[in-house]
């Protein structure tokens, strides 16, 4: 005989997923918005002659990662691989959820963590929705996105967004905290207004420590798109997850390989920004 009676917890989430469900100009609106993004940035990326971006991209590590001459090699022949792999298009569809993941993250975590920073009872009710994402397995993200969006790229981006979100939170409420008092209580003094502090003193001080909320948005949001495959999302992840149901190991680790690519160089760019926001 069980001590406590059971509890209906799947059915009750159904049902509030059924309600919500409901709301379907709501869903409706965020799936175009999402889908006009994503066919925005693979637009895009598909106009720049793909030379250009082999020789555009290493010249542009090079100024904004530390002048390193062996990196910008790396990325140079890093690209060409990819392109010799045939996987241009692949990538050019990973490169849009990603970063349209974290055009979104950035949009709303950014403003959360400005909001985090200046109440204490808005932090402690965040702090713990933190806690649950980044804690939550990474499959279980899948469940609610195709749930109100189906299936393709847009619930692709919507799990990455979940996923990635919570750093750039953390990391712009930190970062805004870290600022001495002495700095503040010094605009203050000088009679600025508090959005005033906020835009010229509290976020120019707090740029280094947002930069690297970034830098984990979208190095998370890039450690998805093989999971957002299950889901429909293609690119990169796509290759990897048919390689692994027709156990084509070679195919899988050529586009392991470029994703792996794809992941230096967009953490070295984001990680120089940071560098020379520090000089």
């Amino acid at each position: 005989m069980d001590l406590f009676p059971s509890l209906s917890l799947a059915d009750w989430i159904e049902s509030f997923v059924d309600w919500l469900t409901n709301a379907d100009v709501i869903f409706d609106s965020i799936d175009a918005l999402i889908a006009w993004i994503l066919s925005a940035l693979t637009t895009i990326m598909d106009i720049v002659p793909i030379p250009v971006v082999i020789i555009g991209i290493p010249l542009l590590t090079f100024f904004f990662a530390g002048r390193k001459i062996g990196l910008s090699l790396f990325v140079f022949f890093g690209l060409l691989l990819i392109d010799n792999l045939q996987f241009w298009n692949d990538m050019i569809l990973m490169l849009s959820i990603v970063l349209a993941a974290t055009f979104i993250s950035v949009l709303v975590g950014i403003p959360i963590g400005i909001w985090m920073s200046k109440s204490r009872t808005v932090e402690a009710i965040i702090k713990p929705i933190l806690d649950f994402m980044q804690t939550l397995p990474q499959f279980v993200y899948l469940i609610p996105a195709v749930a109100f969006f189906g299936i393709g790229m847009v619930p692709g981006v919507i799990a990455s967004v979940i996923f990635g979100m919570p750093p750039t939170i953390r990391l712009t409420n930190l970062g805004i905290r870290e600022v001495s008092s002495e700095v503040t209580e010094a605009a203050d003094a000088f009679g600025s207004t508090p959005s005033q502090k906020l835009y010229k003193v509290q976020l120019p001080m707090a740029k280094t420590t947002i930069m690297a909320g970034v830098n984990q948005t979208i190095m998370l949001s890039l450690s998805m798109v093989v999971i957002a495959s299950m889901i429909g999302a293609d690119g990169l992840g796509d290759v990897v997850y048919t390689a692994v149901g027709r156990n084509d190991v070679g195919s899988g680790f050529e586009a392991g390989i470029a994703i792996v690519v794809v992941a230096i160089i967009l953490d070295r760019l984001t990680a120089g920004f940071q560098l020379k926001k520090k000089k």
